[in-house]
């Protein structure tokens, strides 16, 4: 159906159209200043005009985006709230108004100030879904997810059959490991193909959940998502990437360049093993579980020296000669989208098939203490085993899954490296993950 065009002017602003068109003819020709002087000159005659506001209001939004200025855009958010409050305004106004404001707000980080926006829209609007479906979106941004939750099951019991709510439903379900749960809502979501379903976190917690209860149908859902441009391939399903980087899952020393640090965590690997094992014994409470929901069944944790290329003082202080050693290797150290730490698990644990969130690192596993047999782990299609005093190299943005069914339990260190095809400029300015 085609969409019927927004009714903008009340029975004034059908008064004054020509001058209202003027002013928005310089507006769509890009010419930004002039429109909002034309605009605030129509605002000064006719203060009443829902219209000539609205139109100072996208003036000033889009004269925030040309100067790159927060200041600007926080007039322009002033402006469309000040659109609301005038006398018969027309309704798609007041929608449109509130949702720039809304949108803009969230765009400055403002998260409460457009939740109270997105509130007024529901309230003012009470049957149209959208405007939940948003308000829904503003409560995850916050991370109240049980609020968001409500709102869901509210246009759920409205709209049945709305593919938004079902996608983002679901994806809540699987935040508090409803796996079995989230499933249908997050296929039919996807299947319903509404705007703002195709998202690549719909296709990679569907695929995840999928994967969980045993089901070989994730694959299709992966290769949907690989399909759509969400993923690298079917294997490699990160969401924070930089494009066009050598992309495999198990790497050698010498095609990483980073043939210096695995030398060193080799030579050294009787150190490194050696104060791992002392706060191991001493402070079991360095040791911290794994906290990502990662595990089926069993025992992991980890004891973290560097995270996100933040030195832990505090944890070095258990560990002084390998944190000393590592000092040498910023490619490590200063991995901002990695960490470097010690991980311990326990005879019957599994670690679910996933994947990392970006394919800017690479992960090594240096041997520490390693069970002569039932400890593996697979990355892609291939499966490999620890070596003591050995490093193994893979790519953990490709899926991988570990298994530890030994006598007893299994130690490693892991030092993540920036990938080596990043250049200087990258690794100083990708956000930390």
């Amino acid at each position: 159906k085609k969409k019927k065009k927004p009714k903008l002017l009340n029975k004034f602003d059908k008064t004054i159209k020509a001058e209202l068109d003027a002013a928005e003819k310089l507006r769509k020709k890009g010419k930004v200043e002039e429109a909002l002087r034309a605009f605030e000159a129509l605002v000064n005659q006719y203060p009443e005009s829902p219209r000539a506001r609205y139109g100072k209001a996208q003036s000033e939004d889009d004269l925030a985006e040309k100067m790159r200025s927060n200041e600007m855009l926080q007039k322009a958010i002033n402006t469309y709230d000040e659109v609301v409050s005038l006398p018969n305004v027309p309704s798609d106004l007041i929608k449109l108004s509130l949702k720039r404001e809304a949108d803009r707000q969230q765009f400055l980080g403002r998260m409460r100030s457009s939740l109270v926006t997105l509130q007024k829209l529901v309230h003012l609007f009470p049957s149209d879904t959208s405007f939940k479906n948003d308000l829904g979106v503003g409560y995850l941004l916050m991370g109240d997810n049980s609020n968001a939750k409500q709102v869901y099951e509210e246009v759920l019991r409205l709209a049945p059959n709305d593919g938004f709510a079902k996608v983002h439903y679901g994806f809540i379900l699987k935040a508090e490991n409803k796996i079995a749960e989230s499933i249908p809502y997050l296929k039919e979501g996807l299947e319903s193909g509404d705007p703002g379903t195709d998202d690549g976190r719909f296709y990679f917690h569907l695929g995840d959940a999928l994967q969980r209860i045993g089901d070989k149908e994730a694959y299709k859902w992966y290769e949907l998502g690989y399909q759509r441009g969400h993923f690298a391939s079917v294997w490699q399903r990160s969401l924070y990437n930089v494009k066009g980087l050598k992309a495999q899952p198990w790497w050698t020393a010498r095609e990483t360049g980073y043939t210096e640090l695995v030398k060193s965590l080799e030579k050294n690997w009787k150190l490194i093993r050696d104060e791992g094992l002392d706060v191991m014994d001493k402070k079991r409470s360095l040791f911290l579980p794994e906290d990502e929901n990662l595990r089926e069944k069993g025992d992991w944790s980890q004891f973290t020296l560097w995270q996100q290329g933040r030195k832990n003082e505090n944890a070095c202080k258990g560990v002084p000669k390998t944190c000393a050693l590592l000092e040498r290797f910023p490619e490590a150290t200063g991995c901002r989208r990695g960490q470097i730490k010690y991980s311990v698990m326990h005879p019957g644990t599994h670690v679910w098939p996933h994947t990392g969130p970006t394919n800017c690192r690479l992960r090594m596993h240096l041997g520490l203490v390693i069970p002569k047999e039932g400890c593996r782990i697979r990355c892609a299609q291939e499966n490999r085993t620890w070596e003591e005093g050995k490093v193994l190299i893979f790519d953990d943005s490709f899926e991988h899954e570990v298994w530890q069914d030994a006598e007893s339990y299994r130690l490693i260190f892991i030092v993540d490296v920036w990938h080596p095809e990043l250049t200087a400029q990258q690794r100083r300015t990708l956000p930390a993950i």
